[in-house]
């Protein structure tokens, strides 16, 4: 198992998560599914609540299934870190759908030469860390 030193003294694995990242990581999953299983949707609709409930555990599958072979520790902590986001703005709001980001598609930045490419850097950075693994552009 190799390790490598980081500047404030603590310790992470090179090519394979920490247990204690696992075990987050696993909370964070078996949360999910438990707020799906007592989710009620915001219309008081039984065919909206089993909707969104589908629609909780499909996403919470396919980003965990598309993220299960992460190494990086940073974009593991990311990862968690949009899980979270995404956990308490869909508790906060009754809403389990991320919530769009609304600017304008190509409204940042005049498109001539280097501009283009400017946009396309602030497009990325101004994208929430709940839509982090999303590629649509709203």
């Amino acid at each position: 198992m190799k390790t490598r030193e980081r500047d404030s003294g603590s310790r992470f694995l090179l090519g394979e998560m920490t247990t204690a990242t696992r075990q987050e990581v696993l909370g964070l999953y078996r949360r999910i599914f438990r707020l799906a299983r007592k989710w009620q949707a915001a219309s008081g609709q039984m065919e909206d609540t089993i909707k969104e409930k589908q629609y909780i555990l499909n996403e919470a599958r396919t980003l965990f299934q598309k993220n299960k072979n992460l190494t990086d520790a940073r974009l593991i902590q990311q990862c968690i870190e949009e899980c979270t986001a995404r956990i308490e703005i869909g508790l906060h709001y009754q809403i389990p759908y991320p919530r769009p980001i609304h600017l304008p598609p190509m409204g940042l930045t005049p498109l001539r030469g280097r501009g283009l490419r400017s946009q396309e850097k602030l497009r990325k950075l101004s994208k929430p860390v709940y839509l982090q693994s999303h590629d649509e552009v709203s």
